[in-house]
């Protein structure tokens, strides 16, 4: 799985999941391409606590992970940072196989 968390990811996400009162040694933080947005595709992050048969799991910088086969092509190479400053607060996806985005970042296509 060629996937990154950067650390100010990571940090935001153990807020959240003590906040939630997520445990996380039974859930995955699971990552999913799902039609919509402007662009034709859009990001979902959520907690999980089961895998399917053709889920991909991995332990990214410290945080269990998994995504279904489908999303798994679509996110190679990408990398989940957060940023609460001025230029857009929230979870940003980098992601290198994306040849388009709309204007918000929310949505992107291939």
């Amino acid at each position: 799985m060629n996937l990154s968390i950067t650390d100010a990811a990571r940090a935001r996400i153990l807020k959240i999941a003590e906040t939630e009162g997520v445990d996380l040694d039974a859930s995955f933080l699971r990552f999913a391409v799902i039609p919509g947005g402007c662009s034709g595709l859009t990001y979902d992050l959520g907690w999980d606590t089961t895998v399917a048969n053709d889920d991909e799991t991995s332990v990214v910088n410290g945080l269990r992970v998994v995504l279904d086969a489908k999303t798994l092509l679509y996110m190679d190479g990408t990398e989940l940072d957060f940023s609460d400053g001025l230029e857009g607060k929230g979870f940003h996806f980098l992601n290198p196989q994306a040849e388009r985005t709309c204007a918000c970042g929310e949505s992107f296509g291939l």
